[in-house]
Order: C-alpha cells, then sequence, then structure tokens
C-alpha cells in the first residue's frame, strides 16, 4: 500500500517547522497557535496580508509568506480549514496601520473561520477585509450552491496584490483589486492518478489506465466526469479553450499558471506549458507573464491545472515587481530581455 512520509503525529506542524527551519531569513514560525509571519516587508506597505487553507497544497500558502507577497499564513489540517483562532492571532501579529486583508479560497470552511476571525478584529477595532477566490470552472454550475472553488488563481492574486500593496495601496483599493482579479480569472484542472490518504494510506480512487478525471478540485475528491484519455494535444486545447471561453472577457493577452497537482514531473508539465502558448499563439492571445510548476498541489495527485487571468491596468508591474518568498520564483526580468514564445 502506498504511504506517505510523514510522521505518525503532528505532520502539519513538523512540516512548518522544516519550513521555517529552512528558510530563517524569509519567516518567523509560530508555534501556538501554528501560523508563519514574513520577517521583512517593504516600508510602503499599510495593509497586512494573510491566506491559508488546509494543507496538503504546499508551497501555498506558507511558500508564499516573504517580501513582495504574504505578510503571513495560517495553515490547517489536511484538506481542512484552519481554525479562526489561528487566522485572529496571525492578523493581530501583521495588521498595518490601514488593517488586514484576508485572501480566502472559496470552501465553506475557510469562509465560516476567516469570517470568525474578522469579526474578532473588528471588535478589537482592527479594520479587515477578504478576497474570495473563485476561478474554478469545474464547480461553475448553477446546482452548485457554493458556487465556484478556489484553486490556482490564488497564487495569481497573492502575487500581485503583494505588489500593489508595496506600493502604499489602502485596504479598501486592495480588496477591490484583489476581487477584481479573482473576476478575471478561470482555472480548470484533471488527474489521471488519486492522491495517497494521509490517514490510510493507498489510492483515495481508483482510475483506469485510459481514463482521466476532468475537473478535479484540491482536496482530493472526484471530478463530476471520468472521460476518455485523449492524447495530450487535444487534451490540453480542450481545457485551454474550455479556460479562455470561461473569462468574462475576451482578453488580448493574459497571465498563464501550468500547475502539477503533486506527482506531476516537470518534463510533463513543460510538455503541457509549451501546447497551450500553442493554442493560445493560434488564438492571437499573448502570454505576457506565466508559471510553470507545482504551486496549488493536491497532496501527491498525479495530473495538471491551467489557469488564465486577463490583467489589467498596472497588474503587470506587480506581476514582475519584487518577490522574495521560499516558493516564488519570478522577480524582475533582466534588462534588455522580452517575453517570447
Amino acid at each position: 500500500m502506498t504511504r506517505l512520509f510523514l510522521p505518525d503525529t503532528a505532520p502539519v506542524e513538523a512540516a512548518v517547522r522544516g519550513l521555517a527551519l529552512a528558510h530563517p531569513d524569509l519567516l518567523h514560525l509560530h508555534q501556538d497557535p501554528l501560523y508563519v509571519t514574513a520577517r521583512d516587508r517593504d516600508p510602503r506597505r499599510r495593509v497586512g496580508l494573510l491566506s491559508g487553507g488546509g494543507s496538503g497544497h504546499e508551497p501555498l500558502h506558507t511558500g508564499f509568506v516573504g517580501r513582495g507577497m504574504l505578510d503571513a499564513s495560517v495553515p490547517g489540517r489536511v484538506f481542512a480549514s484552519p481554525h479562526n483562532r489561528q487566522v485572529y492571532e496571525a492578523s493581530r501579529a501583521v495588521a498595518g496601520e490601514d488593517g488586514v486583508l484576508h485572501i480566502v479560497k472559496n470552501y465553506t470552511g475557510d469562509r465560516i473561520n476567516f469570517g470568525i476571525a474578522a469579526e474578532r478584529l473588528r471588535a478589537d477595532g482592527i479594520r479587515v477585509r477578504r478576497v474570495l477566490v473563485d476561478d474554478d470552472l469545474a464547480t461553475e454550475d448553477e446546482t452548485t450552491a457554493t458556487g465556484r472553488r478556489g484553486t490556482g488563481a490564488t497564487v495569481i492574486v497573492e502575487k500581485l496584490l503583494g505588489g500593489a500593496g508595496d506600493t502604499g495601496l489602502g485596504l479598501d483599493e486592495l480588496a477591490d483589486l484583489g476581487t477584481e482579479i479573482a473576476a478575471a480569472s478561470r482555472s480548470v484542472a484533471v488527474a489521471s492518478r488519486a492522491h495517497t490518504s494521509p490517514a490510510q494510506g493507498g489510492r483515495a480512487f481508483e482510475l483506469g489506465d485510459d481514463e482521466l478525471e476532468y475537473g478535479v478540485g484540491i482536496h482530493g475528491e472526484r471530478a463530476a466526469r471520468t472521460v476518455a484519455r485523449p492524447p495530450l494535444e487535444e487534451l490540453v486545447d480542450r481545457m485551454a479553450r474550455q479556460v479562455l471561453d470561461g473569462l468574462p472577457r475576451r482578453p488580448d493577452d493574459v497571465l498563464l499558471l501550468v500547475g502539477g497537482l503533486g506527482a506531476t514531473t516537470l518534463l510533463e508539465l513543460y510538455a503541457v506549458h509549451d501546447r497551450v502558448r500553442h493554442f493560445l499563439d493560434a488564438q492571437s492571445v499573448r502570454v505576457a507573464g506565466q508559471l510553470v510548476g507545482t504551486f496549488v498541489p493536491a497532496l501527491d495527485m498525479s495530473g495538471f491545472s491551467l489557469t488564465l487571468t486577463t490583467p489589467g491596468e498596472r497588474w503587470l508591474d506587480w506581476w514582475h515587481a519584487p518577490a522574495r518568498t521560499p516558493a516564488f520564483p519570478v522577480t524582475q526580468p533582466l534588462a534588455g530581455t522580452e517575453p517570447t514564445r
């Protein structure tokens, strides 16, 4: 039976301690309750940026704490929301002169616990607002009462808000901007193999060799549809077309994220990226910025996601603004270089 290499007790605590020990110049660890904060932030930043959610999605969110992105992250149990006390204490620790902004993926538990923490913060006199990320087209269905799930676009929201926050924008400006970024983003994901169940071991569900789950989320759940596995080119074109058509307006350029779900190799992800770029070129859509790698996985699920964001005014400046965190790879482009296909 397949099992994960995790300790039998307190695996999340062990992993977060390990992360903080690996990046002592970037992160400060708080153990009771569990959260991490950035050791450094731009002096122009007036609002603390905080995100979090269930564990199993690393490097989201703890890997994006640092100068130019998040000021704090609160990790919950595997695939479970953090406790509202974690959110409350971390928010108090990083609130700026104009308060704190919560970046929340659209899941019921996260919405509830971040909401409770926000009420406590307001009672303390701390300004707080929320950006809700809901980009997953697989749950864009009128029968889905909770609406679209939050997935890969969370990374794009956190990066752009980090860059904007470092220019001195206030809480209301950042909250409105984050809502615009989330609204301009859509994602879809597929998987050929389920994640390993962290409690029981073994695969969470079984798929045939010639099958794919089309429209998986990031909590190891099955998709609404199991489809026959097509050739890669056909699959990527189908996904890219769905995401492009799902954007609120047809873009001239996009931010692109090709994300691994945990067990997908870079060899595979770059092959996917090549095909997506081919598709977008054929649609006369320019890629203004991209990420390729594992940023929002579902433990060790074998699969990948595509995310597109239609950039607004100044968004590319914030995308390319310097960031120093354990996991975000993009800073400023080298002088004299131009992005090309």
